[in-house]
């Protein structure tokens, strides 16, 4: 399976910004779905997970502003971000848990600045 994560860029202090990953490649059952974040010099964190059957959740700090949603086939998923701080900056990375593993795509870079 691919993972191809698109969306990210430079965006004010209060903005938004809509991620997605796209799978591809072979049939695959999802357990579970999501995007970690990691700014520079800093731990990967998770940002949000969906499973499948659609229990979400979110990081701490991102509850209320981020949003996390799929297609009916699950083969695409989004983050939804909404006032965004600079402490949202970093590369997210989109993954998949699947019945035979992890997979990850290569992330996609939100710099949050005025």
């Amino acid at each position: 399976v691919q993972l191809q994560a698109s969306g990210g860029g430079l965006v004010q202090p209060g903005g938004s910004l809509r991620l997605s990953c796209a799978a591809s490649g072979k049939t695959f059952s999802p357990r579970s779905m999501g995007w970690y974040r990691q700014a520079p010099g800093k731990q990967r964190n998770l940002v949000a997970a969906i499973t499948s059957r659609d229990v979400e959740d979110y990081e701490a700090s991102v509850k209320g502003r981020f949003t996390i949603s799929r297609n009916a086939d699950w083969t695409t998923w989004y983050l939804q971000m909404n006032g965004l701080k600079p402490e949202d900056s970093g590369v997210y990375t989109c993954w998949l848990h699947s019945e035979d593993g992890y997979y990850f795509g290569l992330g996609t870079l939100v710099t949050v600045s005025s």
